[in-house]
């Protein structure tokens, strides 16, 4: 048997290599997690290493070292994305590398209405649980700053006017920062087809964005707004204020308790138009598509006044005895008011 010994020398290693590949595919392939279904989630710009200890320590995989060494030879350390992701009792650490690097983050679904300001979207956002609970004031102060809207590429004290309404699928507990980004990109995408050189009175891009705020205010109805918008357009020409209760509104949006009271449209701020001869300081709300193109594009008439007719549409004038009349018949008369909601618009 001595004569053989050096078989056993040769064997000895061949075999601990043999059984060492059957634990790693063991580990690797066969080993499965056997608790509930678990949300891991995956931070943006978090590290493997703080990953894959995450990951070990939740008992969701078998090995942090073999995970390590995998992704090492794999070439997957880099590969995870950012987001939840939901992993599955009788997952092995293939499918945890699948669901991490392929799989479709959880996400929920929040619609953002044409016409919002950025403290309502707030407020939508952390109601939906898009943002965590108590991350509203962080999401205004974002949305409030200058050095973060340069950022984002837009020359303004703010982010409001280009927080695009849609109906978005978020991660739950996204951050405030991603969150704005994320609509601000959809506004580019939206947007990036129009040619704002052709504005009216030269306006510029910001500007347009400005006008289109306070005509999505002012109405509901989509086939209205080319024509508030020539009202505005005529207005600007004549060097006349535009006197819209928007603006007003949203000067004093931090304070206001919802009742708009004659002080407050003699109340001076750089927001509104019943004071300044211009457009306000910024936008006022975030516009759709359309109220874009309501400014790229007005309706070319003489009128310069507009009142709500109640129902969601609004009565014309081209001077002001004659907007005085229809302000007499439908806002001063009672009778003219019953009954009637914008609520009914039908477009």
């Amino acid at each position: 048997m001595k004569k053989y010994w050096w078989v056993f020398v040769l064997a000895a290693p061949a075999l601990a290599l043999f059984m060492a590949g059957v634990m790693i595919y063991y580990m690797v392939g066969v080993w499965q997690y056997q608790g509930k279904d678990v949300v891991f989630e995956v931070h943006p710009g978090e590290g493997f290493s703080r990953i894959n200890g995450r990951l070990h320590n939740q008992d969701l995989i078998s090995s942090a070292k073999i995970f390590h060494r995998y992704a090492q030879m794999n070439g997957l350390m880099t590969k995870f994305k950012a987001g939840k992701f939901e992993i599955n009792q009788g997952s092995t650490m293939l499918d945890v590398f699948d669901t991490l690097i392929h799989g479709q983050s959880i996400t929920a679904p929040v619609t953002i209405p044409e016409g919002k300001n950025l403290f309502q979207i707030s407020a939508i956002m952390e109601e939906e649980k898009i943002i965590e609970k108590g991350k509203s004031s962080e999401f205004i102060s974002l949305a409030k700053s200058a050095q973060f809207a340069s950022q984002l590429g837009i020359q303004a004290d703010r982010v409001e006017g280009y927080l695009y309404p849609e109906t978005y699928k978020f991660t739950p507990g996204s951050k405030p920062e991603d969150v704005i980004k994320a609509m601000v990109d959809v506004f580019n995408e939206k947007t990036k087809g129009l040619d704002f050189t052709a504005a009216p009175l030269g306006l510029s891009k910001h500007e347009v964005v400005i006008l289109a705020s306070v005509v999505e205010k002012e109405t509901g109805a989509s086939f209205e707004r080319p024509m508030i918008a020539g009202v505005f357009i005529n207005r600007l020409k004549k060097r006349m204020r535009l006197q819209s209760d928007p603006t007003t509104i949203y000067g004093i949006w931090e304070n206001f308790n919802g009742n708009l009271r004659k002080k407050h449209l003699l109340e001076k701020t750089p927001y509104n138009t019943y004071k300044i001869p211009a457009l306000p300081k910024g936008p006022i709300s975030n516009p759709g598509l359309s109220s874009i193109k309501a400014v790229l594009f007005p309706k070319k008439h003489n009128y310069l006044y507009f009142v709500s007719q109640n129902d969601g549409t609004h009565i014309f004038s081209e001077t002001y005895a004659q907007h005085r009349r229809a302000v007499e018949k439908f806002q001063k008369n009672r009778r003219a008011r019953q009954g009637k909601s914008w609520r009914d618009l039908k477009q």
